[in-house]
């Protein structure tokens, strides 16, 4: 569990302190931009490394249950939110369409979605730490976006790209269900 926090604080530390543009700004003075990047780069995947191996070892350990989900309650709401954040994740990436600019910030909607969808059907303390973590992150961030008065993605009506991202995000939903079991070692459904 330690290494899971460690990598939390890490992970999660580096993209908040992307935020604090007064530090920021101070850093990238000091290190210069390409120093700056480089040592976001290092933190932040040594973050999401011992965030997976900390994950790892917390389950092969055993599950710390704290609430049993009622599964068949939550499952599609779980379902839903989880193509949901495909969706948004693909729009993040995608050229400008009107998905895009409804969700303004996509990548931060597909992250609130995504953990928000494992911690409806996941009632174990890492979890609860790992996806509780990263949604009161992108909540927070999302937060700060606004405060710094950064308009998202720009206005846009309907356009092929839309269809695009839904069916791209579709089809990654699709096989995340095969995936899954062997990138996490858990099946999705």
């Amino acid at each position: 569990m330690t290494l899971l926090i460690l990598g939390l604080a890490l992970f999660l530390g580096i993209h908040t302190f992307t935020t604090m543009r007064g530090a920021r700004a101070a850093a990238i003075g000091r290190l210069g931009e390409g120093g700056y990047k480089g040592l976001y780069s290092l933190v932040a995947a040594v973050g999401l490394v011992l965030i997976v191996i900390g994950f790892g070892r917390y389950r092969s350990a055993g599950y710390i249950q704290i609430w049993n989900p009622p599964v068949s309650l939550l499952h599609p709401i779980a379902l839903f939110l989880l193509w949901f954040a495909f969706v948004a994740l693909t729009a993040a990436y995608a050229p400008a369409g009107r998905i895009k600019s409804l969700l303004r910030h996509p990548m931060l909607v597909a992250v609130k979605a995504w953990a928000l969808s494992h911690l409806l059907v996941n009632g174990d303390l890492g979890s609860m730490l790992l996806f509780g973590g990263l949604l009161a992150w992108a909540v927070y961030d999302r937060i700060a976006v606004r405060r710094r008065g950064d308009p998202g993605a720009a206005a846009a009506g309907w356009s092929f790209n839309d269809l695009l991202v839904v069916i791209i995000g579709s089809a990654a939903y699709i096989a995340m269900f095969w995936l899954h079991d062997t990138l996490v070692g858990v099946t999705a459904a």
